[in-house]
């Protein structure tokens, strides 16, 4: 999940390359969906109850990213 760019990015037209990678990243491991997009201020909101937040130093704007973890089931592990 990631946060939505602002009304002023998306209107200048932002790249925000940083979201292909992560797509990338994603696709190779065998994940075939899209990003979540979350309005800034619920991406805020969602991020104060996190279990763990990890800072990475990345530096790419909307490098900001939401994972959500989950159970396999026996029949997904083989």
């Amino acid at each position: 999940m990631v946060m939505e760019l602002v009304p002023s990015d998306r209107k200048s037209g932002l790249l925000t390359p940083v979201w292909t990678s992560y797509q990338s990243i994603l696709s190779r491991a065998g994940y075939e969906f899209s990003l979540g997009m979350v309005e800034r201020f619920a991406f805020y909101e969602r991020a104060k109850k996190a279990f763990a937040v990890v800072a990475t130093g990345e530096t790419a704007l909307y490098g900001n990213l939401i994972l959500k973890k989950g159970v396999l089931a026996p029949k997904d592990l083989c």
